[in-house]
């Protein structure tokens, strides 16, 4: 295929956007090239400004679960911009998506609604944090929370040691809050409750991971981190930004049953436009201002384009007594055939799935936190990805990030998938 085109939109960016793009991911610097400028989008397909067809594998990182271009949204977001496209007051809509979210989701009463996941997440923390009088959070390595500075912490010298900034910017202040473990690890948790007695407010993870690959928890990682925190008056956070109304209509929380004190959204629960949101029984989100001493504000919160594609999107899943069915099926397929031709020409890798999340590691043994994921062949999954790239297919520019699965695929679209796998899989 010919990129000529995004090729000249990429040089013209570069000199009015730092690296080209908006988002470090976007600008293929983890496999080569240059970034692919999409021109438009419908069901599971992209189309680019070169005019080439890919089938899409990351479907805007996850809120596409439907499909681009989704009608209800499209149609639900036409007609509220003819009203007006942000009043900076309430309005009906925002009520009508946080009573349906409320129903559908485990453990939560009330929700905030934000701008992205990265909002989300941080102002869980601070929730978290005025509501237990504590300092301290626990994240895991390779889990993904958005870029604000508590998030940004790499491992220190030790286990019980603090982390230490890995992006200028932010503060060693900052960072001396933020303890690492590791992810389906939970005696390195231990080791940092024991040695941070009565000072951690909350612990973060990605109940799912997303942004190492696609790892699934281990069978009792959530259930152990559920009963730390309930023996350390901890408050557990489930960051669902990518998992939430994509896996279950009530998300991780449902699907494995293990609730969360706090849970954060984003992708889905907005259908494509900019939104997060974070949840919690009442005690909790009581704390918030205006009822409560805990700030958080936001012009475009709640914004009615946002509130009507998000609300359009949960009631077409809600409605849908087997859409994630479908999805974990056409996901099991998909799987399925890649495992048969990767094995067949002998390459060494590990498929991870859950749901309608899929990753594939070049690398034989398990993967179940940073450290295996970190394993992998990268300059295998460069071939990989632009040997797929080039028989029309569009998955992750990283070998980092899942890949996610769309019900608008249909079973000709995972045949020609799988077949471009096997062609690929030659010249690895």
């Amino acid at each position: 295929m010919l990129y000529q085109r995004s090729s000249q939109l990429f040089a013209e960016a570069e000199k009015v956007i730092p690296g080209g793009v908006n988002s470090p991911v976007r600008a293929f610097k983890a496999v080569g090239g240059n970034p692919i400028f999409v021109k438009s989008a419908k069901g599971a397909y992209l189309f680019d400004e070169d005019g080439n067809k890919l089938i899409d594998y990351i479907n805007s990182w996850g809120p596409m679960i439907l499909g681009h271009a989704f009608e209800p949204v499209v149609e639900a977001v036409t007609t509220t911009a003819k009203l007006g496209t942000s009043f900076g007051m309430p309005t009906e809509l925002e009520t009508q998506i946080a009573a349906l979210a409320v129903s559908m989701v485990p453990g939560i009463d009330k929700i905030r609604f934000v701008n992205s996941g990265t909002e989300a997440c941080m102002s869980a923390i601070r929730l978290a944090r005025g509501f237990t009088h504590r300092d301290k959070i626990i994240k895991f390595a390779g889990c993904y929370h958005g870029h604000s500075d508590s998030f940004l912490i790499q491992a220190g010298s030790g286990a019980v040691t603090f982390g230490t900034p890995n992006s200028p910017g932010v503060t060693a202040g900052t960072a001396k809050d933020t303890l690492l473990a590791n992810y389906n690890d939970l005696e390195s948790v231990v080791t940092l409750i024991d040695a941070n007695p009565n000072t951690i407010a909350a612990i973060i993870v990605e109940p799912v991971a997303g942004n190492m690959g696609c790892i699934p928890p281990q069978k009792g990682f959530l259930e152990g981190l559920r009963t730390l925190c309930d023996a350390h008056s901890i408050l557990l956070i489930f960051d669902e930004v990518m998992t939430g109304f994509r896996l279950a209509k009530g998300g991780v929380q449902a699907l494995l049953n293990v609730t969360s004190d706090i849970v954060c959204f984003g992708k889905v629960i907005g259908g494509g436009l900019p939104v997060g949101a974070f949840a919690a029984r009442a005690e909790i989100m009581n704390h918030l201002a205006p009822l409560g001493p805990v700030y958080q504000a936001g012009t475009l919160s709640g914004n009615p384009l946002a509130m009507a594609a998000g609300l359009a999107m949960l009631k077409a899943l809600n409605e849908d007594e087997t859409v994630f069915e479908r999805l974990e099926q056409k996901t099991a397929y998909l799987a399925k055939g890649i495992h048969e031709v990767l094995m067949q020409n002998k390459i060494h890798f590990t498929i991870n799935t859950i749901g309608s999340m899929i990753s594939v590691h070049f690398d034989s043994e398990p993967v179940i936190d940073f450290k295996t994921a970190a394993k992998g062949d990268n300059a295998t999954f460069k071939k990989f990805f632009h040997g797929l790239l080039n028989e029309g297919i569009y998955i992750a520019p990283s070998a980092y990030e899942t890949w996610f699965i769309t019900d608008a695929l249909t079973y000709e679209d995972l045949d020609f998938t799988i077949a471009a796998v096997e062609k690929v899989s030659k010249n690895l």
